[in-house]
Order: C-alpha cells, then structure tokens, then sequence
C-alpha cells in the first residue's frame, strides 16, 4: 500500500513517516500543500495523510481541487489542531473521508488508515505471503504448505513486522520498538521470542524462511537449510 503524507511540520512528518514505514507502507511526503497536490495528481496513491494547515494552499483547497478539478477519489485522513464541529464538517465537505485532531496516537492513525483501506477496497482480505508461508491478518491464521500453524500474540505480531519487510533485514531495534514500544523488557526476550517462532514456522519444514543476520538483526526470506 503506498500512502502520501502531506504535512509541514518535520516532527510531525518524521514520526508518521517512520511509524507508517515499520508498518509496512510504502511513503512518500510533501511539505507544503502545492507539492502535495503535484504528488496526488500525477503519482498513484492507496490514501493520503493531509494536514489542514500547510504553506501555498491549505489543506482544505488542496482536497477541493484534487475532488473537482482532478477528479481522484483518493481516499483522505485530515490531521489538524482544530477540534470544533465546523471545522470537522468543513473538512468533510471538502471531500475528506476521516479526521484526526492533533496530538493523536499514531497507533489510531494506522487503525483510521486500516479502517478506510477495508472500506475502500470493498473490504477486501488482507493476507502475506513469503514463499510457502502464508498469514491472513484478518483471521490471524497462518498457515505453511497448507498446514495451519499456531503462534501467539508476540508470535504473530513478530511475523507480521518480518512479513511485510521481507525479505529486508529488520534491525533488533525496529522490532523490539514494534513488539514492546519504549518499554523493553530486561532480559533478551526477542532472541527467546525469535526461538518460538523459527520452531513454527521452520522447524517441521524442508526449507528455512527464517534467518538471523548477526551483528544486525533477522530476515524472513527463502534459502535451503543446507546451504
């Protein structure tokens, strides 16, 4: 899913950014509301992250030209400091789909993302799928030459992060932020956590998927086990 982000301030920016990367999106961004437009015009987007305040054209003219004149049905997530009900309602007339006041937890920006994503795509399954193995994220099976495997929560969550990223390597850091947030345990849980899960899903099975890429972190990715 590639997602554009349109929002001048940087914090704000780089904290999206980086949170809708590790969730798997692909991300591109713009700083003031005439690069954002130029964006959603002449680039394909699954949805759009669109402050309300930006330099050049406001969020507001930004999402009327880009429903009139351009004629794109991008789905739209306004983000702005205001909370009061003309404001929402402007919002929405405008063509936005959602709207998000500010300060907001990333997490329920991901699920109003998720949420317009299903609706948008006539709600639609959502499934990985790296070589053999496969993981539905909306029954949470996953499953592996068609045999369904059982994983829990830190489990599941885990698979997700090295699904959707393989097969990249995923820094030790990057899940262990996924997993835990700032509230890392103290002893080396994901080392015991990354254990559970090669059992899973490698062990009963001819060819590993899982791979440990010391001095960095782990990858999800197909190699024979004798090589």
């Amino acid at each position: 899913m590639r997602i554009l982000v349109i929002e001048d301030n940087r914090d704000i920016l780089a904290n999206v950014l980086d949170y809708l990367q590790l969730k798997g999106y692909t991300v591109d961004c713009a700083q003031d509301g005439l690069s954002g437009l130029h964006l959603a015009v002449s680039e394909h987007y699954d949805l759009i992250v669109l402050d309300i305040m930006l330099p050049g054209i406001d969020g507001y003219q930004l999402c009327q030209r880009l429903r009139d004149d351009a004629q794109r049905d991008t789905p739209i997530i306004m983000l702005t400091a205001r909370d009061q009900l003309d404001d929402r309602i402007k919002g929405l007339n405008s063509g936005a789909d959602d709207y998000l006041v500010k300060p907001f937890a990333l997490s329920e920006l991901v699920a109003r993302i998720e949420a317009i994503l299903r609706r948008s795509q006539g709600g639609s399954r959502h499934q990985l799928q790296v070589a053999d193995l496969s993981y539905d994220l909306d029954t949470l099976q996953v499953s592996r030459q068609g045999k369904q495997l059982k994983l829990n929560p830190v489990g599941l969550k885990l698979l997700e992060v090295l699904m959707r990223k393989s097969p990249a390597v995923v820094r030790r850091s990057v899940l262990e932020e996924a997993l835990w947030g700032e509230e890392l345990p103290d002893s080396d849980s994901l080392r015991s956590h990354v254990h559970q899960l090669r059992q899973v899903i490698d062990k009963p099975f001819a060819q590993t998927l899982l791979q440990t890429v010391h001095g960095l972190g782990y990858c999800l990715a197909e190699r024979n086990k004798d090589v």
